[in-house]
């Protein structure tokens, strides 16, 4: 069942022209360098705070409910944050493209 919230976010999905241009070590290295600039420090996670500095940083008028929703969309063990391999899992989950033409994986395992 599909939830209507009101809102809808446009994406263009750039992951696999990445791959093709970045090679897989690429790839994982700039979804590595996203997770590090939406982490806390601290805690080395994504958290609601974390994310919503970031998005005031950049500029980005994103709702409260917005933030909440992307973390809940990614937070596999329910702890209310996103760990660097539930980010990148989402990001993988994300991209319909990505995830037609690489064996995500292939891909995620390279991280580690």
């Amino acid at each position: 069942m599909e939830i209507d919230y009101g809102w809808e976010i446009d994406f263009e999905d750039f992951f696999p022209s990445m791959v093709a241009t970045l090679g897989a070590d690429g790839f994982i290295g700039e979804l590595c360098n996203g997770f590090y600039l939406l982490m806390d420090s601290n805690k080395g996670v994504i958290t609601f705070e974390s994310l919503k500095t970031t998005t005031t940083l950049l500029g980005l008028d994103v709702r409260d409910e917005e933030l909440v929703m992307m973390l809940m969309e990614g937070d596999l063990d329910g702890d209310g944050a996103l760990s660097q391999m539930e980010f990148c899992i989402l990001m993988f989950r994300l991209s319909p493209g990505l995830m037609m033409d690489q064996s995500p994986r292939m891909l995620v395992d390279d991280m580690y």
